[in-house]
């Protein structure tokens, strides 16, 4: 017996690694080769392309096509409709298949807004957030708080997600943080 869930509408590809307690909702699709993790939910109407990793914990809103090319590492939090691509210049009459797409990666924590789009060939620092219906078109710096079209960095985020101020310590969770070389870093007790 499976220590996963799929509901029955759902299609589930041979060669598909699905970890512990991951809950697959309706009418979602897992293609061949995709590795899922321990904890996650994809909610309705999901597509995993080929070959796609996910991370643990990861929590994949409504219609959202996860892309080969595309990896989500662990905690990412995607948005309802949000999307990804895989290639910049795709021709219908002359595919490039997955030797042409180019790899997008969302690191560790980062967090996707609704509608927001995730151009391919570009990384989602740690922890970042991109605003809902934002367009991501250049890498994105751990902590970012990214907006607009294209979008641009507005800001700094928290771990927990609060948005920081000029102090760059959390008023919900009171971690704090220090700019070095233009990068936020957690700052740490010494011990």
């Amino acid at each position: 017996m499976a220590d996963y869930f799929v509901h029955e509408s759902s299609y589930v590809d041979d060669g598909v690694t699905i970890g512990k307690n991951t809950k697959i909702w309706h009418f979602c699709h897992v293609q061949r080769g995709a590795v899922i993790g321990e904890n996650c939910s994809l909610g309705q109407n999901v597509n995993i392309s080929n070959n796609v990793k996910i991370g643990n914990g990861v929590k994949i809103q409504n219609n959202v096509s996860v892309y080969e090319g595309v990896e989500l590492e662990d905690y990412v939090f995607c948005g309802p409709s949000m999307v990804f691509t895989n290639d910049l210049t795709p021709r219908a009459k002359y595919p490039k298949g997955p030797a042409g797409y180019l790899k997008t990666k969302i690191c560790e924590g980062a967090s996707v807004g609704a509608n927001a789009t995730i151009v391919c060939g570009n990384t989602v620092g740690r922890w970042a957030l991109i605003a809902s219906g934002a367009v991501v078109t250049k890498n994105v710096k751990n902590y970012a708080l990214m907006a607009g079209i294209p979008a641009r960095q507005i800001g700094w985020v928290c771990e927990c997600g609060d948005v920081l101020g000029k102090s760059l310590r959390c008023n919900k969770c009171n971690r704090e943080y220090v700019l070095e070389n233009d990068e936020l870093i957690e700052k740490k007790d010494d011990v």
